[in-house]
């Protein structure tokens, strides 16, 4: 599939349902560009409005998932320019792909396999589910640099791992390892390394066989509930649920289960 934006830089690649985001800059940890934001932009677009895509999985090449935005884009965005413009050539960016990237109604999985760090780690915390190789690092750097989380930082983190941990985290730029991740909450498991993408993988194919009407509504219905009251929230599984007793998934999963045998779901 070619998609216009695609450099060297990433590597998009798609299989029985499950699409593959690779982040290919590995000399440099994987640190981003602005052809990047580009392209990350392109895929998650790609992925909305393909039905054929179920989940999306983002992981970086090499030694290093992300440690932010390249730091010669940073200088040249800002040196020598005034505030506004700044904020025009980087932040704004890449802060409307992250809206993009998280208003996906597909899982998204992240495979950690190195240090997350700054955007980096607001990389991460936009997907769904993460996965951490027992190698990942995880730091929210910005204060470090004399900086406030962005790129949806400020947002997702709290969101993860509650406020007085994202605070703790994000004005002390302590950099964590994947086993302090897990127990606040940042990511859901850490994996041996060389194990990290066989069982995101697994995860993934899993997911991608499974109803997914059912699948992105649940998503969606989650993502909203956190800003919702519970009776906002019934009317929505009110509504979810009488769009899925529409689809052919739900009459085979019915049929299924008073069959005795496990369903085959199609999407549909």
């Amino acid at each position: 599939m070619a998609l216009e934006n695609l450099t060297q830089e990433l590597i998009y690649t798609f299989k029985e349902g499950v699409a593959k985001l690779i982040l290919n800059r590995p000399e440099s940890r994987n640190a981003i560009t602005m052809t990047m934001f580009a392209g990350i932009r392109e895929v998650a677009e790609e992925v909305g409005r393909n039905d054929d895509v179920k989940v999306l999985i983002i992981t970086g090449a090499g030694r290093g998932f992300c440690p932010g935005a390249d730091m010669s884009l940073l200088r040249d965005a800002v040196g020598g320019e005034t505030l506004g413009k700044a904020h025009n050539n980087l932040v704004e960016p890449f802060g409307y792909l992250s809206v993009i990237v998280r208003n996906l109604a597909k899982p998204i999985i992240g495979a950690i396999n190195g240090a997350a760090v700054g955007a980096g780690l607001s990389i991460a915390l936009l997907s769904d589910i993460r996965i951490a190789s027992d190698q990942a690092k995880f730091g929210a750097f910005w204060v470090r640099m004399g900086l406030v989380p962005d790129y949806g930082g400020s947002y997702l983190l709290p969101w993860a791992v509650g406020l007085s941990k994202a605070l703790e985290l994000t004005l002390t730029g302590d950099l964590i390892d994947a086993y302090e991740a897990e127990k606040i909450g940042l990511i859901s498991r850490v994996v041996p390394h060389e194990d990290l993408m066989k069982v995101t993988e697994e995860l993934a194919l899993k997911i991608a066989k499974g109803p997914s009407v059912a699948i992105e509504l649940t998503k969606r219905g989650m993502c909203r509930a956190l800003n919702n009251d519970l009776e906002t929230q019934l009317e929505f599984e009110g509504y979810g649920q009488n769009v899925c007793f529409k689809t052919e998934d739900f009459k085979e999963a019915t049929s299924a289960f008073l069959e005795k045998r496990e369903p085959h779901f199609r999407g549909l």
